[in-house]
């Protein structure tokens, strides 16, 4: 009896300890999820406010994109050598010191050195959010968790155009970063308090492939950012594209080489990790450059304030928080390729739906079930893309796993901006709303495509009991470089 009741505790323990990792890593998640697209809303003002020039305004968003990207790739890197638990809490708390900067930012350079900082945090928080949860999960549980997670980071893009116009209207463009301090502030301790401490296998922090990595990837958003603004074939863009060529080039060459690299690339002969990062880029390609256009769709062509835009993306950005969950359950029992399959071909249905109806004066009732089937299209793809790419490796690579997914996914979304972006110029323009409707429509077209071709990819991963098997095994290595069993501490 007294075993029993013991052994009831212990589970008692382990089920709080799984809730509060949950919601801390949740709650950091959500945070820096939210301002990707918070500020967009505000950006009008923000450039009457600050007296702020246009190239201002472009670098407020950019320069939080531009940071995330290139850095959550050395943020799982810091997370796996200095313990993920420590640098996560450290993410938070540099997360929380630059929204505030940027509250009190006093001009638009300061406002745009403030949103780095922030990209800085939030390129430690994600992956580590993610690898720290998955540790804390039991592997038979891990969809439903991982189906949770893609909700919070669903919720977090529905609502961020809301948030922000809401903000903007009701108070002032400052509380867009002052609401994030707070959460900041209650998080840091929690975290530092509740989070069990783990490492990754590698005593070594990779510094050349750090730097060989961040340069190139920094040079090739850079270039993605500026190529509708300078020319694709200007200078300044063919050396930003050469040069991320070369670098990156080198990062692979200096990964196959090292013996303990950031990312082991042997993670891309797993078809499995593959696949799924490829859908990856064709998901975050496809949404994100067509939110960019039809939310000033509908404040451009339909007259809408930005609060009126965001609601109306609800239909399709809201989906994720009813339809997410419930694919996490299924992706632990059908696997995760007809989830991905039949997910990529909603997103593209919903696109071409988008795309086939719109018009300056289209009711947007019209509109509405293209964005519904395009959201549960892309529920469909947040857990089961997260389980087969951590499922893939050996649980202690799973932070480098994750960041370099989350990586791969925000290059997409700069990717499809860029380009969705140069079909709309190549099409229309702001001259009138039927003109940017004529460069509106092709745009999306491309997005559904690319949607399509998601689902193409997908058709590659592995079948459920196939995949059960295909999990990376150790690799043929001296004895004294083999990964060592993953430290865990206590709450030290």
């Amino acid at each position: 009896m007294a075993q029993q009741t013991a052994s009831q505790a212990d589970a008692s323990r382990a089920r709080r300890a799984t809730l509060a990792t949950f919601l801390i890593t949740s709650l950091g998640l959500f945070m820096v999820s939210l301002d990707n697209l918070v500020v967009t809303t505000a950006l009008p003002v923000i450039r009457e406010s600050l007296g702020a020039s246009l190239s201002q305004l472009e670098w407020t968003v950019n320069a939080y994109t531009l940071t995330f990207a290139v850095l959550l790739l050395t943020g799982a890197a810091l997370g796996d050598r200095f313990g993920r638990k420590r640098v996560f809490t450290g993410g938070v708390a540099l997360f929380t010191l630059g929204s505030a900067f940027a509250a009190l930012a006093p001009n638009g350079e300061a406002l745009i050195v403030a949103r780095a900082i922030q990209g800085v945090g939030a390129a430690i928080v994600t992956p580590l959010s993610l690898t720290i949860l998955s540790a804390a999960v039991p592997a038979e549980r891990r969809g439903v968790a991982l189906g949770a997670w893609g909700a919070i980071a669903g919720l977090a893009i529905a609502l961020g155009p809301v948030v922000g116009g809401a903000i903007v209207q009701g108070l002032s463009w400052q509380w867009i970063f002052w609401l994030n301090v707070p959460i900041g502030i209650a998080l840091v301790p929690a975290a530092a308090i509740l989070l069990r401490e783990s490492f990754g296998p590698d005593g070594a922090l990779d510094i050349p492939g750090l730097g060989l990595a961040s340069g190139g990837l920094f040079a090739l958003v850079w270039g993605l950012i500026h190529g509708n603004e300078s020319g694709w074939t200007s200078p300044e863009i063919l050396a930003a594209f050469i040069g991320a060529a070369v670098l990156l080039g080198g990062f692979a060459a200096w990964e196959a080489r090292t013996p303990n690299p950031m990312l082991p690339l042997r993670f891309f002969r797993n078809r499995a990790f593959a696949a799924a990062n490829g859908v990856s880029v064709l998901l975050s390609f496809s949404l994100f450059g067509s939110v960019f256009l039809l939310a000033q769709f509908f404040q451009f062509v339909q007259g809408y304030t930005p609060l009126e835009a965001g609601v109306r993306t609800l239909p399709w950005t809201l989906m994720p928080i009813f339809v997410a969950p419930i694919a996490g359950v299924l992706s632990d029992r059908v696997g995760g390729r007809p989830l991905l399959v039949t997910g990529m071909a909603l997103m593209a249905a919903g696109l071409g739906w988008v795309a086939a109806f719109a018009t300056p004066t289209v009711e947007y009732l019209v509109l509405v079930p293209g964005f519904v089937t395009a959201g549960v299209g892309m529920s469909l793809f947040f857990a089961p893309t997260a389980n087969l790419v951590l499922s893939a490796v050996r649980p202690e690579e799973e932070g480098r796993a994750s960041g370099a997914n989350n990586t791969i996914r925000e290059i997409g979304g700069v990717l499809g901006v860029a380009v969705l972006a140069s079909v709309f110029s190549a099409n229309g323009s702001y001259a009138s709303p039927q003109a940017f409707v004529d460069g509106m429509i092709p745009a999306v077209w491309v997005g559904a495509v690319a949607a399509a071709f998601g689902s193409v990819i997908a058709l590659a991963i592995p079948g459920r009991r196939i995949l059960a098997g295909m999990r990376l095994p150790d690799v043929p290595i001296l004895p004294e470089l083999r990964p060592q069993p993953v430290p865990v501490r206590g709450d030290d």
